[in-house]
């Protein structure tokens, strides 16, 4: 019990150190919107799809879970400002495929060199992340987190309504 306890908060402040690292204010904290009213089209070929959660129709990864953008990132710079600590809390969306699959998205898709080397999936020119703070196909639990972290729609615009985060 002590050990699991001792984990439980090893990983809740590293998640809160990275957290304070990539959200650029203090004292954001992760919120609980979560549930997926309808599955996500995604499947194992698909790098990315659409499916419906409390804040309408948004983008999912392969897995199903939410997909976001960060303010701090500009739009066809062809690289992601996310390093470090924030890379842990939110992981780059990839790709092995020089082309991703999409299925309901309509904004343009593409990939840059993500902070890892690998390829790293961007929608409307902006890198796509997933939160790590999402334990289920549907959370959008990053939405709002430091007023910088949006869910993207389908067609790649973000979606600032209240969430999680706020």
């Amino acid at each position: 019990m002590k050990t699991r306890l001792g984990m439980i908060v090893v990983v809740a402040s590293v998640g809160l150190f990275a957290l304070a690292g990539c959200s650029g204010t203090s004292g954001g904290s992760p919120g609980a919107t979560t549930g997926a009213s309808s599955p996500p089209s995604a499947n194992a070929s698909t790098d990315l799809a659409t499916a419906s959660s409390s804040l309408g129709k948004v983008v999912v990864d392969g897995k199903g879970m939410t997909v976001y953008v960060f303010d701090k990132d500009t739009a066809n710079s062809g690289t992601s400002v996310c390093t470090g600590g924030c890379a842990a809390m939110w992981p780059a969306v990839t790709t092995t495929s020089a082309k991703p699959t999409v299925t309901g998205v309509t904004g343009t898709v593409a990939t840059i060199t993500g902070a890892s080397g690998g390829k790293q999936v961007t929608l409307n020119g902006l890198p796509l992340y997933t939160y790590a703070g999402d334990s289920a196909a549907g959370d959008v639990k990053g939405q709002g987190i430091g007023k910088i972290w949006w869910v993207v729609a389908s067609d790649g615009s973000k979606i600032t309504a209240s969430g999680g985060g706020y």
